[in-house]
C-alpha cells in the first residue's frame, strides 16, 4: 500500500489566526474564556480548547455582562455585535479576512439598495453571520441560493438591480454553475471583482483533483460540520475515486483498502497536522510504505492578530 499526501492541505492563514486569537485570550485573560460557535470546525481543536476552559455558546444571552469573548472565523451578524454592546462584551473578532471581505460587499450591495443573492448552505455560521450584513431599509432584499434548482425558482422584486455573493468554502465547480445560471436568469447581475471562494478552498481543491487521479482510496481528515472537508470529499468522489471523511485514524476501516492500493491523504482547512501524522502512522502500521508528499502550491498567506494580542 502506498501513501500520497496532497500538498497544500491543512490549517489555513484564517484558521491560524482564528486559534491564536483563543490561545492568546487564553494566556492574558485566562479561564473561562466565552467563544461565540466553534472558533472552527473541527472536534480534535475544540476539544482541546474546552479542556483548556473556552466555553463555546450559540447565543450572546449565554454570557454574563462585561467578560471577555470570541468570534470565530465564520463571522456574526450585525445584529450579534449590537447584542454584545449592550452587554459590554470585551469582544475580539476572529472572522476570517477573507469572510469579512464579503461582508463588506453584501455591506455596500445594501447601502445601494440592491438585492443581493447570497450562494451557499442554509444553516452554516458563515451564511447566517453574511446574511445579517444586510439593512433592508434601503429597499433591497437578501436571498440565499444553495444549488440551480433555487435559482431556477427564485423571484427577485428588481430583476434589473441585483448582485451575487458566495460563502467562501464551497466548490469551485458547483458554483460556477449556479453563477451561471444567475447570469443566464439575470442578464444584469454584478458579482464581486475577485472570486469570494478564498484561496486556500481553491488550493485544496486543486490539490484533491490530482491526488483523485492518482489514488484509489482518498482519506480527507476534518470534521462532519467542516464545509471545506465536505467539498474536498465529495470532489474525490466525484473524480471517480472512493473517499471518506474522517476525524483522524481512529475512523479509519481495514476494509477500505486493498493490498496494493495507492491511498491519498488531504485535509481541511481546520485540521491540524498532527491528525494527518496519525492518520499516516496508523497505515504504515497496516503495512504501508512511507508517504510520497505530492508537488503543490506554497502558501504563505499571514493574517496579524488584534494588536492587544500580540506578544
Amino acid at each position: 500500500m502506498q501513501i500520497k499526501l496532497a500538498n497544500p492541505r491543512g490549517f489555513c492563514a484564517g484558521v491560524d489566526r482564528a486559534i491564536e486569537i483563543v490561545e492568546r485570550a487564553l494566556d492574558l485573560f485566562g479561564a473561562p474564556l466565552y467563544v461565540k460557535h466553534e472558533v472552527v470546525h473541527n472536534k480534535f481543536v475544540i476539544e482541546d480548547m474546552i479542556a483548556r476552559g473556552v466555553i463555546f455558546i450559540e447565543e450572546l444571552d449565554e454570557v454574563p455582562n462585561g467578560v471577555t469573548c470570541i468570534f470565530s472565523a465564520h463571522g456574526v451578524s450585525l445584529e450579534v455585535r449590537r447584542q454584545a454592546e449592550e452587554k459590554q462584551l470585551k469582544i475580539f473578532d476572529a472572522t476570517c479576512p477573507l469572510v469579512t471581505k464579503v461582508h463588506f460587499e453584501v455591506k455596500k450591495y445594501s447601502k445601494d439598495g440592491c438585492d443581493c443573492i447570497l450562494i451557499g448552505h442554509l444553516g452554516h455560521p458563515e451564511v447566517e453571520g453574511t446574511m445579517g450584513q444586510f439593512d433592508s431599509s434601503n429597499g433591497g432584499k437578501i436571498h440565499l441560493v444553495q444549488d440551480v434548482n433555487d435559482v431556477d425558482i427564485l423571484k427577485i422584486s428588481q430583476p434589473e438591480n441585483v448582485a451575487y455573493v458566495t460563502q467562501t468554502t464551497l466548490s469551485m465547480d458547483d458554483t460556477s454553475a449556479i453563477i451561471d445560471a444567475l447570469r443566464q436568469k439575470y442578464p444584469k447581475i454584478i458579482g464581486p471583482k475577485k472570486n469570494d471562494i478564498c484561496y486556500a478552498t481553491q488550493n485544496r481543491q486543486d490539490a484533491v483533483k490530482q491526488l483523485a487521479i492518482e489514488a484509489d482510496v482518498v482519506l480527507v481528515v476534518g470534521s462532519s460540520n467542516s464545509s471545506n472537508s465536505n467539498r474536498l470529499r465529495e470532489l474525490a468522489e466525484n473524480c471517480g475515486c472512493l473517499s471518506y471523511l474522517i476525524d483522524g485514524p481512529e475512523d479509519i476501516k481495514p476494509g477500505w483498502f486493498s493490498e496494493n492500493c495507492v491511498v491519498g491523504i488531504t485535509a481541511g482547512a481546520s485540521a491540524p497536522e498532527i491528525l494527518v501524522d496519525g492518520v499516516v502512522d496508523k497505515l504504515v502500521s497496516m503495512g504501508a510504505s512511507k508517504p510520497d508528499s505530492m508537488d503543490g502550491i506554497k502558501e504563505d498567506i499571514h493574517f496579524s492578530i488584534p494588536r492587544e494580542l500580540r506578544a
